[in-house]
C-alpha cells in the first residue's frame, strides 16, 4: 500500500468550505487527520487555549 501526507494550511474559524473541498476532492481513502497544535494563547475571558495552525492528512491510495 501507498500513502501520501498532505499538508494542509488553516484557520479553523473560516477554512471549513476549503477543508471540505479538499477532502471531497482526493482519490485515496483519508486514514487519519492530525492536527498541529502552535503556540498557547492567553485570552482573558476564557483561560488557556491552544490554536491549530495545519493538519496533516494521510491520505490511502489505491494500488
Amino acid at each position: 500500500m501507498k500513502y501520501k501526507i498532505h499538508k494542509f494550511e488553516i484557520n479553523m474559524s473560516r477554512d471549513q468550505d476549503r477543508l471540505e473541498k479538499f477532502l471531497n476532492g482526493l482519490s485515496g481513502e483519508v486514514v487519519a487527520i492530525i492536527p498541529n497544535n502552535a503556540n498557547m494563547t492567553f485570552l482573558q475571558i476564557y483561560g488557556v487555549t491552544q490554536k491549530i495552525n495545519f493538519l496533516y492528512i494521510i491520505e490511502k491510495l489505491a494500488k
